[in-house]
């Protein structure tokens, strides 16, 4: 996984009005999906509810694998549905 600043990671989500949010994640899920994982694509987002539900479900069990359980992918889960930018620079910090 490539190492970036989990500041920078929430700034930019900022200052970009959310469009750095979207890329961080299919970028760190390629990444995961490098490493084994199985992150489906992003295309799901487009599927209204369920889809976006779905991939960051399956986005945080993925988080929970690359870690080594540093973090749940229930935490992972909770923490990017309910904090946005704050809860991606945390999931960021432990990736």
């Amino acid at each position: 996984m490539k190492k970036r600043s989990p500041i920078a990671v929430f700034l930019l989500g900022i200052v970009t009005f959310g469009i750095y949010s979207w890329y961080w994640a299919v970028k760190t899920k390629g990444e995961m999906n490098k490493l084994g994982e199985k992150v489906p694509t992003a295309w799901f987002w487009l599927i209204p509810l369920v889809g976006s539900i779905y991939w960051w479900w399956k986005y945080s069990e993925a988080v929970e694998h690359v870690t080594n359980t540093k973090i749940s992918w229930v935490l992972a889960l909770v923490v990017l549905f309910l904090l946005g930018n704050i809860g991606e620079a945390i999931v960021q910090d432990f990736l």
